[in-house]
């Protein structure tokens, strides 16, 4: 893979000098690898140009209305599914050692205001909406639990809550990242400022309570309370606590099965806040 990072940025750029390529990770869907410390080279594993044309499209209309730096493209390859745009600075917040502080929920809530309040029709053309109602996410809750994965004290709160009836659907879906959680949002671990927000492949029209309640999930109660003050409203805690729980189910499934545990075991840290 390193040498079609080579190759299309000497066919794109041909002018830059590469010094340094280091993978940065992979996803469901992609794999992506940064370059001098300075770009970032995406590809997806299945490419699709329509879809690739599209995200390119969806960065720039969202760096017009984010408050928080987003991904800039440079350039696309939309026959192998690359992007290539300027690193956005900071650090994974998944990951870093310590507690984050409180106030990156209020940031991130506040965040999510803004973009929730974005008129449909600037977006309508660049994302669909993903509506799936809580009884379906629960019943993929239900499918991905193992209970030999999780603490023994964990098991019971878990079941309970599986069994339980899910929470009514939301009437109105509202543009939103659709997938905030700790890997997606860039900090300076120094002073702990959020430096930006990237992947946003998962963009759609969707429940606000999702990004809430990866935030409770990642964060804390703490942070999730600061962020539902900044958020301005108490109307989503009901479904964000019920989507936080599924989350962790879902997070420590994937992460098991692919082997990325730090997501296994962010999921693991979470359960003791979200099922006791």
């Amino acid at each position: 893979m390193d040498e079609q990072v080579l190759d299309v940025l000497a066919r794109h750029l041909p002018a830059y000098r590469v010094e340094r390529v280091v993978r940065l990770g992979e996803g469901q869907d992609n794999v992506a690898f940064e370059v001098n410390g300075e770009l970032v080279v995406r590809f997806a594993k299945v490419p699709d140009p329509a879809e690739t044309d599209r995200e390119v499209r969806l960065l720039a209309k969202v760096a017009e209305v984010s408050p928080l730096p987003v991904p800039a493209p440079v350039f696309s390859v939309t026959e192998v599914g690359c992007v290539v745009y300027r690193k956005v600075p900071g650090r994974q917040l998944l990951g870093l050692p310590g507690a984050p502080p409180v106030e990156i929920g209020a940031v991130l809530g506040g965040y999510l205001a803004v973009l929730n309040a974005v008129p449909p029709e600037r977006m309508a053309d660049v994302v669909g909406a993903d509506d799936d109602p809580p009884s379906r996410w629960l019943a993929e809750a239900a499918e991905l639990y193992a209970p030999d994965t999780v603490p023994a004290v964990h098991r019971g709160p878990i079941e309970e809550f599986l069994a339980a009836e899910p929470p009514s659907a939301r009437p109105a879906l509202v543009f939103s990242h659709n997938d905030l959680g700790a890997e997606h949002v860039l900090v300076d671990p120094r002073g702990w400022t959020v430096g930006g927000v990237i992947d946003w492949t998962d963009a759609a029209f969707t429940d606000p309570a999702y990004d809430l309640g990866l935030l409770y999930r990642d964060l804390g109660p703490d942070a999730f309370e600061a962020a539902l003050a900044a958020y301005g409203s108490d109307e989503p805690r009901e479904r964000a606590v019920f989507l936080a729980r599924c989350t962790a189910l879902e997070d420590l499934e994937h992460g098991i099965r692919t082997g990325h545990r730090i997501h296994a075991e962010n999921a693991l840290a979470s359960m003791g806040r979200l099922f006791c």
